[in-house]
């Protein structure tokens, strides 16, 4: 591989610390020990005073303009939301809805949650799989979700939820070390 991966991160929780943040630093690093990458972490908690009220791309700011455009020109994408009611929160999918809907076909995307029970496992598949296959973007199979047992203050404690974490870092890695040699094409959009 001769250049780095861009690995863009999308931390869905609103407050610190979080979970949700610890959930997604630690698939991180676990991508950054396995593969030379570029990595960006995006906490929705930090940006949402920015674009929460905003209805248009247009009359974004340009430091959120330029946040949609690292997810846009992901080499894989790393999302991660706290579950409340069975779902991903609602400003998470606003974030998304200022997504250009072609820009994420083929790119593979890590899907991660957190939750306060076991209840919202499959939230991962319900919720999350779904949003990200309406932009054709390529859900990774394994997706890692978490219960609020498996930390200790804020940071990952459990075993079970390492091993989690570690299986779903080898599957993706083997996606990524494709894209990575992948040679360069024209987007389609590009031409029109």
């Amino acid at each position: 591989m001769a250049q780095k991966l861009k690995v863009v991160a999308v931390s869905g929780g609103l407050q610190r610390p979080s979970r949700t943040l610890a959930l997604v630093e630690q698939i991180l690093d676990g991508l950054s020990d396995a593969l030379p990458v570029k990595t960006r972490l995006i906490e929705l908690g930090e940006i949402v005073p920015k674009f929460g009220s905003v209805l248009q791309r247009a009359h974004l700011p340009q430091d959120v303009e330029a946040i949609l455009r690292d997810i846009e020109t992901a080499d894989l994408l790393l999302v991660a939301s706290p579950i409340y009611r069975g779902s991903y929160t609602g400003l998470f999918k606003h974030l998304f809805d200022f997504v250009y809907h072609e820009s994420l076909i083929d790119v593979p995307v890590l899907l991660a949650a957190t939750g306060g029970s076991d209840r919202h496992a499959l939230a991962i598949d319900h919720q999350l799989r779904p949003l990200f296959s309406f932009f054709q973007a390529h859900t990774l199979p394994i997706g890692v979700y978490a219960t609020d047992k498996e930390f200790e203050n804020y940071r990952v404690s459990s075993d079970a939820l390492r091993a989690r974490i570690a299986l779903a870092v080898e599957r993706a890695v083997p996606v990524l070390r494709r894209r990575g040699e992948r040679p360069l094409t024209v987007p389609a959009l590009a031409l029109a």
